[in-house]
């Protein structure tokens, strides 16, 4: 019976270490048909404001504080708060929407700048980042 244990033992872990080496692999199912609805992808509009004036957005930008969050090399602006306007070389959709709904830590600007101010800093911006 003594040397039975040592036998059935041995057997035993080398039983486990086999099944711990089965299934290493994964596989991951593909759908062939959608149950339900996908959802819808949606483009953002751009924002309905007048034409944008790059040189009065340089004022703008100074004086909503801008420069104090953001990077952007034409207004000698080094904020690190926000995105280095420089390196993003946002789309002037893009520039529009963030300034009037904010996000991201930015606060929004509607109700605090006119669409034409909002116009006008957004052409800046712009204009600076893609000159």
């Amino acid at each position: 019976m003594r040397r039975l244990v040592p036998i059935t033992i041995a057997a035993l872990v080398t039983a486990v270490l086999l099944l711990a080496g089965c299934g290493g692999s994964t596989r991951v199912p593909t759908a062939e048909t959608v149950v339900g609805s996908l959802p819808k992808t949606t483009t953002q509009a751009a924002p309905s404001l007048p034409d944008g004036n790059a040189d009065a957005g340089k004022q703008v930008f100074a004086s909503a504080g801008c420069g104090g969050c953001h990077t952007l090399k034409a207004a000698n602006a080094s904020g690190t708060v926000g995105p280095n306007l420089d390196e993003l070389k946002p789309e002037l959709t893009a520039i529009q929407t963030q300034v009037i709904n904010g996000g991201g830590g930015m606060p929004p600007y509607k109700g605090q700048l006119s669409d034409q101010q909002i116009a006008d800093v957004s052409a800046y911006v712009q204009a600076s980042t893609h000159g």
